[in-house]
């Protein structure tokens, strides 16, 4: 499957979900990672987010996607993640 992952959270934190986010996925932006993953990895990445995020102040939120043969991937102005991802 493919996703896309967005979070917001404290800044005490974002070093640490970005690190395990980029274990699995690809970051494009600004808290913003991408990627093919397994249902099992995707579970994995979810248990290791839920012991670092604080659910009372955090949001990670998941978009995900049986299949990117239909999507689309447009950007505009400068690029931030790597080139090698794009749907």
């Amino acid at each position: 499957m493919f996703i896309i992952m967005v979070y917001d959270v404290n800044q005490k934190r974002v070093a640490k979900v970005l690190k395990k986010g980029r274990k699995y996925l690809y970051w494009v932006q600004n808290s913003v990672l991408e990627g093919e993953i397994s249902e099992v990895n995707f579970k994995k990445l979810k248990i290791e987010l839920e012991k670092i995020i604080n659910v009372d102040e955090d949001s990670v939120i998941f978009y995900t996607f049986r299949t990117t043969k239909y999507s689309k991937r447009e950007s505009m102005g400068i690029k931030k993640g790597g080139d090698d991802n794009i749907i």
